[in-house]
């Protein structure tokens, strides 16, 4: 039997509170116990759940910036629950992507460049990296008078679809969105979801957070509650 793309098996976390004055011990609290999912080849999967109850948390340990306390995270067969940082970085450059919310770039960077970076850093020519970059971009109405200026002079919805655009340059085989429509209108929303569509295609293994429920809708195979994972109160 084929292994998913991405596997979650009886994951746990907790975070700890330190007292801040040194007199009392450090506090664990625990968020999330047995957390078990999986994403096929070619499959999203949509986290719902109401506000705080997990799954921007989920996501985090699936891109490897939150360490899981128990479990398994297997993404393209690496393991990430107790992996080296260099694995973790690894994975992202070959074989992961991420489209958060949020666009987190080196300033001054032109956009063409911050968004033909991830092909750049995999190996690519760079004369084609940036033409894929343009493409995605033009693709994203994104005009191309702006593609030598920083993004982090944008508007929110520019810098969104510049971290569309990003995200979806590399044809990787597992990618995480974190609201990947939030901030847009109907029209690029719709080149978004063919987006998604396109990659569904090609095999790639989805897992995302849609607040829009016509997102939501259109391209999750499947949803999972994040609610079931919440710890049991003792």
């Amino acid at each position: 039997m084929t292994e998913a793309a991405i596997a979650l098996s009886g994951v746990g976390k907790t975070f700890t509170l330190h007292d801040q004055t040194g007199a009392g011990p450090a506090t664990e609290i625990p968020v999330m116990a047995g957390a078990t999912l999986s994403v096929a080849a070619g499959e999203c999967v949509g986290l719902v759940g109401a506000s705080g109850a997990g799954k921007s948390t989920l996501m985090r340990m699936v891109w490897g910036n939150y360490l899981a306390a128990c479990g398994s995270i297997r993404v393209c067969g690496t393991e990430l629950v107790g992996a080296a940082p260099r694995t973790v970085l690894a994975l992202r450059r070959e074989r992961l992507g991420y489209v958060s919310q949020f666009l987190r770039v080196v300033p001054r960077v032109p956009v063409l460049d911050v968004v033909a970076e991830p092909l750049m850093a995999a190996g690519a020519d760079d004369a084609a990296a940036r033409a894929a970059a343009a493409a995605l971009l033009a693709r994203l109405n994104i005009p191309e008078r702006l593609w030598g200026l920083s993004p982090t002079t944008f508007s929110g919805g520019e810098q969104q679809r510049v971290n569309i655009a990003r995200g979806f340059v590399r044809p990787v085989p597992a990618l995480l969105l974190d609201e990947p429509t939030a901030s847009l209108d109907a029209a690029n929303r719709e080149v978004v979801l063919a987006l998604i569509d396109e990659a569904k295609a090609r095999g790639c293994a989805i897992l995302g957070i849609f607040h829009d429920e016509v997102a939501r809708a259109r391209v999750c195979d499947r949803l999972v509650d994040v609610t079931g994972f919440a710890p049991r109160v003792q």
